[in-house]
């Protein structure tokens, strides 16, 4: 089945170029010009990606992704001019998983794009479809992070990366390691490595400050350790 790829871009040059690559690599694609128009589809469609333009008319890329990712899990890219530290820290905050800066190479963005769709075929940790600590469940084949049975939000980047500390639990790894192995690339920004930790500490954490969970080992990196009682 073809993958389906949502572009919202106000730029039609752009919008038709980023179309003309996709299409050429068997993808389906659907564009919007604004977000507004983007989230009213949304209201009754799907899809398996977003490429997302921060520089919009009206409502730009950020509020976007802060009202949609609300109600969705679909991985988000942005493709934006925009390209200091903090423009993509701050994608990266309201739930973007992947930020490619204009202009691009058409193989760079393709890699990114199918590294994101593989997401949902990689689930290899063990022939168990539920791995739990603490309160909570992580079940590999629907990606979805339960707390006392109580579906607990994630985006497409939050779980690669929940899922990579659950598999290597109890080992330290550095955040070449670990940008290595989410996204699925040797270079990169690895600020966006403490990002996600830290989103991922405010769904986990009781005290964010004092985490049990996701450990940070000064001058190493991070490590999953669970100390809740009773945890194995």
């Amino acid at each position: 089945m073809k993958a389906s790829v949502v572009i919202i871009e106000d730029i039609k040059e752009m919008s038709d170029l980023i179309q003309l690559y996709l299409k050429h690599e068997g993808m389906n694609t659907t564009v919007f010009d604004n977000a507004e128009d983007a989230l009213a589809y949304f209201e009754k469609e799907t899809a398996d990606l977003i490429l997302l333009d921060i520089n919009l008319p009206g409502m730009d890329g950020f509020e976007f992704l802060n009202i949609f990712h609300k109600n969705s899990d679909c991985p988000v890219l942005i493709v934006s001019a925009r390209s200091t530290d903090e423009d993509i820290i701050m994608g990266l905050g309201y739930g973007a998983d992947e930020f490619v800066t204009k202009p691009f190479s058409p193989k760079v963005l393709v890699a990114r794009i199918r590294a994101l769709l593989r997401r949902n075929q990689t689930d290899t940790y063990s022939t168990s479809k539920n791995i739990s600590f603490g309160p909570f469940t992580l079940n590999t084949e629907s990606c979805l992070l339960k707390k006392n049975g109580v579906k607990i939000h994630l985006s497409a980047k939050e779980y690669d990366m929940l899922l990579y500390l659950l598999k290597t639990k109890g080992k330290t790894s550095s955040p070449e390691e670990i940008y290595k192995a989410v996204w699925d690339s040797e270079f990169g920004d690895l600020t966006a490595v403490a990002v996600y930790v830290q989103r991922l500490r405010k769904k986990l954490e009781e005290d964010p400050a004092n985490p049990v969970y996701i450990e940070t080992v000064h001058g190493m990196g991070y490590c999953f350790k669970d100390r809740t009682k009773g945890s194995l």
